[in-house]
Order: C-alpha cells, then structure tokens, then sequence
C-alpha cells in the first residue's frame, strides 16, 4: 500500500486513505457487477434480456424526462403522457400523445439518446456483441478441455494403456478421435481452427456494424446541417419554432436511421414539404437504417472482402448462417430483398399519385415536390413514420395499402429463393426442435390474432366515445393506429373537431396522434401494443398448430 507523508496533516492522511479505500471497493463493486450482469446476458433467454432492456429504457427515459427542466411552466404533460412517449421513443415507435413543441431542448437531447439505443442496428450491435462473449467464452472450455486431453494421452499410446481422471475414463482411442486443435496463438497465415475463425469473424462483424452505425449518423448530420445552412427556407421554420440547428439535425437523423419517426416540430415533416433536397437526404437513411440494412451490410462486407482478402470476411459471407445475427443474410435473400422493397415503394408511389395528384393534401406543391413527396411518404410507410401529409384527408384505399405496408415484417420478400437457399431467420436455420418445448409453441396465437385481440380490448374501452363521436372514433381509425403502434411506425389518422355530430365546447385540433384522445386504459393498451411490436421477431411462427378445416 503506498505510504503518504502526514506532515502533521492526519485529516489529509485519512481523507485520501478513506478515498482510496472507496476507490477499491468501487472498482470490486463494478467488477462484480459486470461479471455478474454477462453472466445474467449469455445466460437469460434473449426474449426476456430484450423486453427487460426496453422496460428499463423506458422506466429510465420516464424518470430523465421528467426531472429534465421543461420548455415552459405552464405546461407540463402527465406522467402517463411521458411513459408514453418514454415507451414510444425506446422502441421507436413515435407514437404521441403531446405535441412535439412542448419539449426543451434538454429534453430533445434526452429523447435522441433513447431513439439511438432503441434502435434496431444498436440493439442487433449489442447482441452481437454478446454473441461474441459466448464464442470467447467456448473457445476457452475448448482450450481446457485440449490441454487436459493433451495431459491425459501419452505420446506413444499403447491399446493397453487406460487413464482414470476422477470420475471419467479416457481410453487411447477416445484421445485419438478427439482431438483439439484450436490453435489459438498461430501465426495468422496458417488456417485457424473453425471455431477461433468464428469468433474472430464475429468480432469483425461487431466492428463493421458499430462503423455502419457511426458512419451514416455522422454523415446524416453532416448533410442535413450542411442543408439547413445553405436553404433559409429550412433555416427559418428552425427559427420560428425557436429549434436549434445542432439540436434538430442530430435528432432527426438518428429518428430517421432508427426508423422512429419523431421529428421535433408539431407537423413532422409537413412544414419541409418544399424542402425537397431535405427529403432526398433523409430517404436513404429511412432505407440504411431497416429494410435495407441487411443488404447494404452485405455490401460493405463484400467490398471489404475484395481490398482485405481476410479470412474472416469470406467466412462471414460464405456462412452468414454460423454467427448468428439476423441482419446477416444470403446474397440471394438481401439481392432479392432490395427488389422486393423497391417494388413495394413503386406501388405505393403509384398507387398515391393516382388517386392524389390533385388532392388538399398536396396542395401548394409543384409538380418536382409533389414527385419528391410523395416518395418520401412511401418510403416512410415501412417502420419510420416520418410523414408529409395528413393522412386523415388521404383515400381510404391508400390507407389500407398503409397499413399492409406497416404490418409486414422489415425484411419481407415475396420472391422465390433457388438452389434450396434457407431464408429462414439466421439463428433458426439449424435449430433442432425439443420435445419440451412444443406443448407451449402449440398454444402460441399468430400476430393477426393477438392484434385482433388488441383491437376488440381497445373497443370496449373506447366504446363511450364510439358512440358520442363515431367519425372520429370509428374501428378503422382505431385498427390504423393498433397496426401502426404495432409496426412501431407512428402514423395516425389523428383527431378533428370538425367531425364532432356534437360540438364539444373547447375542443381544439393538436398535432399529436389519435391516441391521444383515448382513455387511460386505452394508452396502456397501446404500451403494450408498442412492446409487443419491437418484440414481434421472436413470435413469427406464432400460431402454426392452429389449422382450419
């Protein structure tokens, strides 16, 4: 222990023996809890770890948002409002209940913090991340168990020669037939054991993503500030809403690459209708941040094979299976994947300029921003939300095309795989089925049928203001919003006044979703909702032993 001169200074002398004593057990406290919070990680089923993360991203976010200091006094939303929102921001869902503006800027920067950890690519990065933890810590039961068998078999075997460690028998044959090689410490020419290729090329993996996941923030923020000092039209909207630059470029960037969909003004991206180049930069983050991810990472992975000629990298695209990260898919998958979104973007584009070229909702707009707008509203169906328009004034027929669009899975293809290729999820290729195991995947329901059971809970709570205001709180509207909470995309139909059969004195228009007129127990409902749609992954074969005859 060092020793410290007192120089008739005892006080001082205890104080930084005191603080030293602090500081060690500080570092055992944080070492025990680490070890113990990775042991819980590789340990705990990954539906429980996700669905305690989000909870306690939520309880968290709740609890900063409301100690942060407000925009004004006058007004501050309810603490359901802010659990809401809380829940909505975790799992990137912008469903709202309060108007953006309400917000300071502290607390902007508090809710890009929760949209950036929710996201997708984070959440995916920190898996595989543990993922990479439980190769390390095989390759290391590996490496015991070849050092014991290498202890344990004689050079020179003989077929009589019989070894007992404590209660297990090790015969000459068995250390003939199992044999391991790990080579953990070779030269990094030589061809490295199976297992250690796995790991390292996990690790690879985790560094790719993490700069895939830095880089298009980085540069989205770059672009759109660059944009915002260049276009005073843009810059203006900042100024009147009393937004900082900074403020709103790193928010609505990492909204759109999380595909969150917030956007800290009241209209959402309405009042940069004819800001058409800001659109166009943030059309390839919708895209690089969900239903392209898997083939731009495939891509990255691909050129990084051509200039490095790792070992690694061409495991990691000959096996995309072995790792285990579901973002990591075939060729053939992520090739088809980017025609399947585009054509899904094609038809919404000319499904809605078919029927609202001319309509209100885009009024004001020539013919180039109409083009751009409409483009940007399609590409923003699928999980971001991010919207242009006011979708209470669109065609029902487009809405229902909506909402097919948020229900369906990010990474949905339509079109056939050849040569046998497995689509399946990567963690599932290989799974064997356990017998314990299927009595309760039998009585697992579909995702139709708990979004059904949502729906009908939230008629019966909504069932009073269904019968006083049925234009607004009509099943349609009510199944837009359960869909959209669900697909943790955030459109909404919103609420009007004017449909009111009997007007409600006071009654103003808000710039915050339907469901902000609902009940209590509604809002709660669509928490769950929220929760259950960022958890949808692990329940896509959900209902397959229920068979109609």
């Amino acid at each position: 222990m060092m020793r410290f001169p007192c120089l008739g200074k005892e006080v001082v002398c205890l104080c930084i023996a005191s603080c030293l004593k602090i500081a060690r057990l500080f570092r055992s406290f944080c070492f025990l809890f680490s070890w113990y919070f990775r042991f819980l990680l590789l340990r705990v089923n990954s539906f429980c770890v996700q669905l305690l993360y989000f909870v306690f991203l939520s309880l968290l976010g709740f609890w900063v948002l409301k100690a942060s200091r407000p925009l004004t006094h006058s007004f501050r939303p309810r603490d359901l409002d802010l659990f809401f929102t809380s829940v909505s921001l975790a799992t990137v869902s912008s469903m709202s209940t309060v108007e953006m503006e309400v917000f300071s800027n502290s607390q902007l920067v508090v809710m890009t913090v929760l949209m950036f950890v929710g996201g997708e690519v984070f959440t995916s990065l920190a898996g595989l991340h543990f993922r990479k933890l439980k190769l390390q810590s095989l390759l290391k039961t590996e490496e015991k168990v070849a050092s014991v068998h290498a202890n344990l078999c004689p050079s020179n075997p003989t077929n009589d020669v019989v070894d007992h460690v404590e209660l297990a028998v090790v015969t000459n044959s068995d250390c003939l037939n199992s044999r391991v090689e790990p080579q953990l410490h070779g030269p990094r020419d030589e061809s490295p054991d199976l297992d250690y290729l796995k790991y390292r090329s996990a690790n690879v993996l985790c560094l790719v993503v993490l700069g895939y996941l830095l880089g298009v923030n980085v540069l989205g923020v770059a672009a759109v500030s660059l944009y915002m000092i260049l276009v005073s039209s843009a810059r203006d909207v900042l100024k009147r809403k009393g937004l900082k630059m900074m403020t709103f470029s790193i928010f609505t960037t990492v909204s759109t690459f999380a595909s969150c969909g917030f956007v800290p003004t009241n209209e959402n991206m309405a009042v940069f209708s004819k800001n058409s180049g800001l659109l166009l930069i943030l059309i390839p983050q919708v895209l690089l941040g969900n239903t392209l991810f898997p083939s731009t990472l495939q891509l990255v992975l691909w050129l990084l094979g051509k200039f490095s000629k790792k070992a690694e990298i061409d495991y990691l695209l000959s096996r995309t299976g072995e790792i285990g990260y579901k973002h990591l898919l075939p060729s053939l998958y992520s090739s088809l994947l980017v025609v399947t979104v585009l054509g899904f973007i094609g038809v919404q584009f000319i499904m809605f300029c078919s029927m609202q070229w001319d309509s209100e909702s885009l009024d004001g707009l020539n013919s180039y921003e109409k083009i751009v707008a409409v483009l940007f509203q399609c590409v923003n169906t699928r999980y971001t939300g991010e919207t242009i328009v006011n979708l209470s004034k669109v065609s029902p027929a487009i809405l229902v095309l909506f909402v097919v669009m948020m229900y369906l899975p990010p990474y949905t293809s339509f079109l056939p795989a050849k040569g046998g290729e497995e689509l399946l999820g990567n963690g599932e290729r290989k799974k064997a089925k356990r017998s314990h195991k299927l009595m309760l995947k039998s009585l697992i329901f579909s995702q139709l049928s708990y979004l059904a059971i949502f729906i009908i809970t939230i008629c019966i709570t909504e069932k009073e203001k269904m019968k006083k205001d049925p234009l607004n709180f009509n099943v349609f509207n009510i199944v837009v919003e359960v869909i959209s909470a669900y697909g943790n995309v955030g459109f909404t139909i919103g609420y009007n006044c004017d449909r009111q059969l009997r007007r409600i004195e006071g009654c103003e228009d808000k710039w915050y979703g339907f469901s902000g007129k609902w009940s209590d127990e509604g809002k709660i409902i669509l928490i769950v909702v929220m929760i259950f749609g960022r958890l949808k992954k692990f329940n896509m074969k959900g209902g397959r032993n229920w068979i109609l005859l």
